[in-house]
């Protein structure tokens, strides 16, 4: 695939690839005995092979409200990559929505350079959110290709949060922790994030509008644990952030 984001068609598929495979049937309501069994599930399977390479989905909220985060994340890429290269190695693949039922992808990106590029190419635009998109992409790359970790960033929650929790636990069973970066403090926002972060094993962390220094450690910590797994978290120079991660994760 190319390393172009690549507009699919009007479906809950955000790729090429995913056109190709068609998109996933349509989630039903969670019930508390669904969300046990993927838990469940999800704590019986083996974790990632250690030494292998690591694969992050960085995925962003590009609506017009996003504009002073996505040109922080812009920045502040570069650091992910940075921390993973300590502890291990790291491919990133660019998820973003914005504008009416718009929502791409990239192709998988080992050089901050290249990412930093893409990215300063995209502009923010109004819309609805479309994480179920976003997860639904995690979970197929998940399945094609292995993916250790799925990193959010948003402020906003327009879905109906069941079906955005049937996909999370999909994405629990497979084993893929999806940590959410929440700024500001939309309370159905958080409702919604907590509960994807727990159905995964992953964490949910809230972050100050227009706090440059909380995002840039907790993406450090995101791709620590990209790249190495727990241990690597543990030992991450994203002291904070891998701290208010470890706490969440089970």
């Amino acid at each position: 695939m190319s390393n172009e984001p690549v507009k699919p068609r009007n479906s809950d598929a955000v790729s090429a690839k995913a056109d190709s495979d068609g998109a996933l049937p349509q989630a039903k309501t969670s019930t508390s005995e669904d969300v046990a069994a993927f838990v469940a599930k999800a704590r019986a399977l083996s974790p990632h092979a250690p030494g292998a390479k690591g694969r992050l989905i960085f995925a962003l909220d590009a609506t017009m409200s996003r504009q002073p985060t996505w040109d922080m994340a812009c920045a502040l890429q570069a650091d992910m990559f940075r921390e993973a290269a300590v502890l291990g190695s790291l491919d990133i693949r660019l998820v973003y929505y914005r504008g009416y039922d718009e929502c791409r992808a990239s192709g998988w990106i080992s050089d901050s350079g290249r990412l930093a590029t893409l990215m300063s190419k995209i502009d923010c635009r109004g819309g609805d959110t479309q994480i179920g998109k976003v997860l639904t992409e995690a979970r197929r790359e998940a399945v094609a290709s292995g993916v250790r970790a799925v990193v959010f960033v948003g402020d906003a929650m327009e879905e109906k949060v069941d079906e955005l929790c049937a996909k999370a636990g999909e994405l629990g069973m497979l084993k893929v922790p999806v940590f959410l970066f929440q700024e500001g403090d939309d309370a159905v926002a958080e409702q919604a994030f907590r509960e994807i972060a727990r159905l995964t094993g992953g964490a949910w962390c809230r972050f100050d509008p227009g706090a440059a220094a909380q995002l840039r450690d907790l993406l450090r910590a995101a791709a620590a644990y990209a790249a190495g797994g727990r241990e690597a978290l543990k030992l991450s120079k994203a002291t904070s952030g891998a701290a208010k991660l470890i706490g969440q994760m089970k």
